[in-house]
């Protein structure tokens, strides 16, 4: 008798473990389409490991969004054209990129509306191996960039004019932080860089030959898929995110990029050394006229 209840016992306690078990994966498999189901929602912007999404990382860190009441998802990626391709194929409202891109995307179809000006600048920076000092010697060089964007353009107005001793090799390298590592081991003769990449390849000594700064007006974007400006939730979100942006570029101006140092390091996968060398920069307010107006 006594075995008969240990039995008996033991089987309600399977049964029990098991109805546990079932209920447990029920309420997975809720909490998995809760999930989707809030990212489908979020306004999903993709950026890069660069100082120019400074003011979204700030914005979605320190709760800005969500104090305005709206979802922000961000995707960290470390090429142009991943973000780009993360817009043209619709997964993404929005990305951090530049003009010459935007222009590029327009012209396969993708219809963006760009909502203001970034502060992203490049430098052309050479292998301090390399022993250059003017442009006219990257004959027979490698230079680093990335086809159709702003360092694609920038080679040609680097070049324009100039008679180089041979063709200078333009070398697709799309992420940055490949880039980067390339001229600090020695991989490539020439590059261009944005901050914070820049600014750490500069401490190792390798020089500056051209600044975008000096070669014509800004060129980095903050751009969001038309479509999403004419949906009337993605315009609510839009405009929410352009105040939650608008207001950590008012913090990083106020108390600079040092005090946000974790933050850069972060996201911009880079130390100490390199954000105290890192130069003042002004962030720029964007808008939301385009949405406003539809």
């Amino acid at each position: 008798m006594k075995k008969l209840i240990i039995y008996i016992f033991a089987a309600l306690l399977l049964m029990s473990c098991g109805q546990s078990y079932e209920e447990k994966q029920q309420m997975t498999r809720a909490e998995r389409a809760r999930l989707k189901t809030e990212d489908s929602l979020s306004l999903k912007v993709a950026v890069l490991p660069t100082l120019d999404c400074m003011p979204l990382y700030l914005a979605k860190m320190h709760n800005l969004f969500d104090t305005l009441g709206v979802s922000v998802h961000l995707k960290m990626l470390n090429a142009q054209i991943d973000c780009d391709t993360a817009l043209m194929g619709g997964s993404f409202e929005g990305a951090v990129t530049d003009i010459k891109r935007v222009e590029h995307m327009r012209e396969k179809g993708t219809e963006l509306e760009i909502l203001g000006n970034t502060n992203q600048y490049w430098q052309l920076i050479t292998n301090r191996t390399a022993r250059l000092k003017e442009v006219k010697q990257l004959g027979d060089k490698m230079v680093a960039m990335t086809r159709y964007s702003a360092t694609d353009y920038l080679t040609d107005k680097a070049l324009k004019g100039v008679k180089t001793s041979a063709s200078v090799f333009r070398i697709q390298i799309n992420d940055v932080n490949v880039r980067l590592q390339m001229v600090l081991n020695n991989e490539i003769d020439a590059l261009w860089l944005p901050e914070p990449q820049a600014t750490t390849a500069k401490l190792f000594k390798n020089p500056v030959l051209k600044d975008s700064r000096q070669m014509g007006g800004p060129l980095g974007v903050v751009a969001f898929r038309s479509h999403a400006l004419v949906d009337p939730y993605r315009q609510k979100q839009i405009v929410l995110f352009v105040k939650g942006y608008n207001a950590a570029c008012d913090s990083l101006n106020k108390y600079g990029l040092e005090h946000y140092a974790d933050l850069i390091k972060q996201y911009c996968n880079t130390d100490d050394k390199t954000i105290k060398a890192l130069p003042k920069i002004k962030f720029i307010h964007i808008s939301d006229a385009s949405v406003r107006r539809r």
